[in-house]
């Protein structure tokens, strides 16, 4: 049977969890991470305090890998942050698994998202005589808490002096012996959620971790909010007024169908980007195929429009992603994921793949290929987005402009590259249609160019950028 080699061609971010006021906290956690899975999976990190000391344990490989249940009497307490971790700066594991932990004063940040340009940070701690060199940007934040804190005793008020200077797309959490924080940037690129189960409190990047250990969503944290809990209660504030512009990305590719985001559930979202593709594409098609996992709810969307039968013709090999690779090396050498068509597929039919997005076209190649090989009549590609023009800087491993298959080239151009009779993207007016939300909640970078965090020094990479300030 022909069997499609098939490697992720976006990087997950990462995922963060946290839990204060549960006996045995690090089991809340742990399941947390379970279901923040898909978001990270190069390594998997969680650290507790008992209220005398912190204890941390980070390792490479999956969270069933990291923290099978006879490790986890070994991290006790009552509080503990976790996170699963797909490498956007700084490299990969060992030196940059988290939660990291800062010594003297000692206390543990994780982080999702990244920060584009670190030269501030750098600037800072050259200032106080500290080597910035090697160190992430995750790393570079906590040295710049721990400055202030082994000078405030207080890692909140040390958090509230420096992330207003911290221009770059972040959900971290922090937490020392007493105190947890959770922090989001300013234009709350990153998401990050609160729940509640019994007395304890519960942060999250994704809502579909709530569920399984029986917590309550409560709300999200702010674009600009610190929050606090401790034995003193909950405690919010606002360390920089905040504009609301989630990566749009979350809803397309990142996000769990079962979670929700600003208040709209990913899956209907998504079944709506079919069915704008629908009313933009109502093409004549003898089936609609969807490249699995992310692109299923779309590809429902398009055919419940259209009438035309959808087939899952397409299987994803279970239990062969030990993690996702993180370099183009590793992804060559590696485990590879495995797209199996169902046999007897696609002969004598024109057939319509739907994926949730094109970047390098890959993937999309080698379906086209194989379809023509079992003897489809006609491969048409329709994509539940726009076309990728524009690199990630946030926290998403986007690869280099010139990688993009939609650089530089118009939709004729793409299908042919692509081997395809025809390529439709989602309009970015359908796209926006489909969230039921307004344009201005949203970054949509990758497509406009438009970045609404400085991207620094970065933005000599990037060809074609609309006019700053224009």
């Amino acid at each position: 049977m022909n069997e499609i080699e098939w490697t992720p061609e976006k990087g997950e971010k990462c995922g963060i969890a946290g839990v204060y006021g549960a006996p045995k906290a690090v089991n809340f956690v742990v399941s947390l991470l379970a279901d923040l899975q898909h978001r990270g999976q190069e390594s998997a990190g969680a650290g507790t305090s008992d209220g005398r000391r912190l204890h941390v344990r980070v390792k490479k490989g999956l969270v069933s890998q990291v923290f099978p249940s006879s490790r986890l009497p070994s991290l006790p307490g009552r509080m503990a942050i976790g996170h699963t971790r797909y490498p956007t700066s700084g490299g990969f594991y060992p030196r940059f698994g988290q939660p990291y932990l800062h010594r003297k004063p000692n206390f543990l940040l994780a982080h999702n998202g990244n920060i584009p340009d670190v030269s501030d940070l750098e600037m800072d701690l050259r200032r106080h005589e500290i080597d910035p060199s090697g160190l992430s940007d995750s790393q570079l934040v906590a040295k710049a808490i721990g400055i202030r804190y082994q000078r405030e005793k207080s890692l909140e008020n040390a958090a509230l002096q420096v992330f207003p200077n911290v221009k770059g797309a972040y959900s971290m959490l922090l937490m020392d012996l007493k105190y947890m924080i959770a922090v989001r940037d300013h234009y709350g690129l990153r998401p990050l959620s609160i729940g509640e189960v019994g007395d304890a409190y519960v942060f999250a990047s994704e809502t579909c971790a709530f569920g399984p250990i029986g917590a309550k969503h409560v709300r999200d944290v702010e674009p600009g909010e610190l929050v606090s809990v401790s034995a003193n209660g909950f405690d919010s504030k606002r360390f920089a007024e905040g504009k609301q512009k989630l990566d749009i990305f979350e809803f397309i590719y990142f996000a769990r169908p079962d979670s929700m985001l600003l208040g709209k559930s990913v899956s209907e979202v998504r079944e709506n980007f079919g069915r704008e593709l629908a009313k933009e594409y109502p093409l004549d098609l003898d089936v609609i195929v969807p490249v699995p996992q992310s692109a299923n709810e779309a590809a429902l969307g398009y055919a419940q429009a259209t009438g035309i039968p959808l087939k899952y013709w397409l299987i994803k090999g279970r239990d062969r992603r030990t993690f996702i690779e993180p370099t183009p090396e590793m992804q060559l050498q590696g485990v590879r994921q495995k797209l199996s068509p169902v046999p007897g597929a696609f002969n004598g039919m024109n057939v319509g793949f739907v994926e949730d997005s094109v970047v390098r076209g890959t993937s999309s190649r080698q379906l086209a290929a194989i379809a023509r090989e079992m003897g489809a009549k006609k491969v048409r590609l329709l994509s539940a987005s726009p076309p990728i023009r524009y690199p990630d800087f946030y926290g998403i491993d986007l690869p280099r402009q010139e990688d993009l298959i939609a650089h530089g080239r118009n939709e004729e151009e793409i299908a042919a590259a692509l081997g395809l009779d025809s390529i439709h993207y989602l309009s970015y007016e359908g796209m926006i249609r489909a969230t039921g939300l307004p344009e201005s909640m949203f970054s949509t970078a990758c497509f406009t160019g438009e970045y609404p965090l400085d991207i620094g020094r970065e933005r000599k990479k990037v060809e074609g950028l609309p006019k700053e300030g224009a």
